[in-house]
This record gives C-alpha cells, sequence and structure tokens, in this order.
C-alpha cells in the first residue's frame, strides 16, 4: 500500500482554557493510505499531559521511519500492520491516524459505512456535549450563547479545576446557570485540577446543582485516592487522563464508574473498540472524547458512538476553518452518515 501525510491547521473560534493551559489552534496531521484504487484517510492531533508529548513533528518522524515497512503491507493485513507500529513504539496518535486509514479504506472498498460493517444502531447513538473552557463569568456567559446558537439540543460540559481555586469553579458553574436552559443537562471536567479534599467537597456541591457527572477529578498518577472520592461522591466519576488504553481498565475498575476514550489517546478505532469490550465487562460506563480535532478524526469517533452512554465529540463545532466535512448535527446528536468508510470529504480549507 502507498501511505502519503501531511500537515494542516485548526484555528479555533474560540481559545480553550482548561487546567493545563490555553489552546486557540493545533497543527494536526492528515494521513492517507491507497492500495487497489481506493484511499483511505486517517488523521492525529497533539496532546501532552503527566509527562506525554505527541505533536505533527513527533508522528512525521514516526511515520518516515516505518514507512517502507508499511507500504510492504496490504490494508487489509492490519495485525501485520499493527505488530510493526507496536513493535517499533510508534505514538498513540499516529498509530490512530494509521489505523482510521485502514479502516476508512476497508469501508470504500466494500462500499459500507463502518457503523453498518460493524452492525451498529445509528438511532442509539446519544447527544454530544460541547464544552466551556476556564474563564471570567461573563465570557463563560458568551461562550454558553454562542453553543445555544451553533449547537442547539448539546449539553454542556464545564471545565473546572481552575488554578483561582474552588470558589472561581463554583462561579463558573453559577455563570453557566444564569445563561443556559434549566433542561440542559451539564457535565463537569476537572482535567485532574482538583486534590481529594477539594475534589469531594466540588462533588457534593456540583450534585446540587444538577450536574450529572464529573470526569477527571484528580490528576493521573493520583488514582489510588479515586477510591475513597468514589465511595463519597454523589456523582458518577469517568476517567481520562488516567485511562489511556484497555490495560488501565481494569486497575480503574473499581474505582470509577465510567472511562472517556479518545482514538488518539488509545491509538485508534482497532484499540478502542477493545476499550469498549472491556468496560462492558467491567460494568463500567463508556465516553467517546476527543483533542483539539477535524472532522475527520471526529466522524471516525461517531462510527463507534452507538455503543458510548455518552459523548464528548465537539472539537469540530469551534473551529474557524473547515479542512474535512461530513459530521451532520441533529438536535444535539452526531449521527454517522451513509457514505462508504467514514464518510469524510475536503473540505473548503485544504
Amino acid at each position: 500500500m502507498q501511505i502519503e501525510y501531511q500537515t494542516f491547521q485548526l484555528i479555533k473560534r474560540f481559545a480553550l482554557t482548561i487546567s493545563r493551559g490555553t489552546s486557540a489552534g493545533t497543527t494536526n496531521v492528515w494521513v492517507r493510505v491507497g492500495a487497489d484504487g481506493y484511499e483511505g484517510w486517517g488523521e492525529t492531533a497533539p496532546f501532552s499531559w503527566s509527562g506525554i508529548h505527541q505533536d505533527a513533528e513527533i508522528t512525521i518522524k514516526h511515520l518516515q521511519q516505518l514507512q517502507p515497512q508499511l507500504e510492504s503491507l496490504h490494508p487489509l493485513e492490519r495485525e501485520k500492520i499493527h505488530q510493526v507500529m507496536a513493535t517499533a513504539h510508534m505514538p498513540s496518535g499516529a498509530r490512530a491516524a494509521v489505523d482510521m486509514a485502514l479502516f476508512d479504506w476497508m469501508g470504500k472498498a466494500t462500499g459500507l459505512p463502518l457503523w453498518k460493517l460493524w452492525g451498529l444502531d445509528r438511532e442509539t447513538t446519544p447527544i454530544t456535549s460541547v464544552t466551556v473552557g476556564i474563564n471570567e463569568p461573563e465570557q463563560v456567559k458568551e461562550r454558553v450563547r454562542d453553543w445555544l446558537e451553533h449547537a442547539p439540543g448539546c449539553a454542556l460540559k464545564i471545565k473546572l479545576g481552575s488554578p483561582k481555586g474552588l470558589d472561581f469553579d463554583r462561579s463558573i458553574i453559577q455563570a453557566v446557570k444564569e445563561v443556559a436552559p434549566a433542561d440542559i443537562p451539564l457535565r463537569v471536567d476537572a482535567n485532574g485540577g482538583w486534590d481529594l479534599a477539594g475534589a469531594k467537597e466540588m462533588c457534593d456541591w456540583l450534585a446540587d446543582q444538577g450536574v450529572t457527572y464529573v470526569e477527571q477529578p484528580l490528576a493521573r498518577g493520583q488514582e489510588d485516592d479515586l477510591i475513597p472520592l468514589r465511595q463519597s461522591s454523589p456523582l458518577p466519576l469517568f476517567a481520562d487522563e488516567s485511562c489511556l488504553d484497555r490495560a488501565d481498565i481494569v486497575k480503574l475498575a473499581d474505582r470509577v464508574d465510567g472511562i472517556n476514550i479518545k482514538l488518539i489517546k488509545c491509538g485508534g478505532l482497532t484499540e478502542a473498540m477493545g476499550m469498549i469490550k472491556t468496560a462492558q465487562a467491567c460494568g463500567l460506563q463508556v465516553m467517546l472524547g476527543c483533542f483539539s480535532e477535524s472532522a475527520l478524526s471526529i466522524q471516525a469517533a461517531i462510527q463507534l458512538s452507538p455503543l458510548a452512554q455518552t459523548l464528548d465529540l465537539d472539537s469540530h463545532l469551534n473551529m474557524k476553518n473547515i479542512p474535512f466535512e461530513g459530521v451532520s448535527l441533529q438536535e444535539g446528536r452526531l449521527l454517522p452518515g451513509d457514505l462508504p468508510g467514514l464518510g469524510v470529504k475536503k473540505g473548503k480549507d485544504l
């Protein structure tokens, strides 16, 4: 098979601030695999936390190193391809882009979208959340109003864990509630920004505010503290930074209620499907999330959305430029379409 790759820019409509910092845009990598007259597409985006750093430069370096070995294989030889990438310790984002492209190729070669190939029911797809970053209360209100206009029917996921402390976090929630309709689901992601005492205090308070769950209340590395937190928390707890792939799930099964699966974090659709089955076996809920990704990677995750209980797939909705198209938002739901493979086309800005 032939492998090609190039970088492209994503520019956010609203810069996103979380507990670790602020991002106004990213440089992502578009990967293409070709064989037998079909071309499959994949994408990776940068992320960095807890000693893990991946970006476009790292992705391209690994793709260049493995290109001769990968091009000697056919897109249907996915197991061999994954063995090559694992042996070379290819980062998860680069693996995810190749894996997405292989599945997109397969869908195009068979003429079917992936959700149909997997026998899923897209009508069971839950609504997605859209993200409200850490900001001053008036800016938070502006962001909520913008989402209400551009993404009606979605839940609101509110970033907390501000370095300014718990009172500032409370002011963010209060600002959201001042402008959001009472029936909109509220979700919270602290991105590991609290300690155990603060997390206990906030979970109690957030439950009284109508929040439905809390994601990553404690930093990666503090998983033991999740045990007493879960025992006291009136809200379900989800792990994100603490859960990279299926190997982490069993270790977390007695201390969280669900896991956040991100294709670029775990290594692609193949690993994501394995994580979903492992989570189901452990009695955990599944969330599908994202980094700063275009519609290409988002559409890949959407193919799995009928298997999730909650979605956080909104990064493409916050972009000024449109490198890829194909995602349809209908009353808060991102439904997989009928086009083959991932169902993505080039946008006006690529």
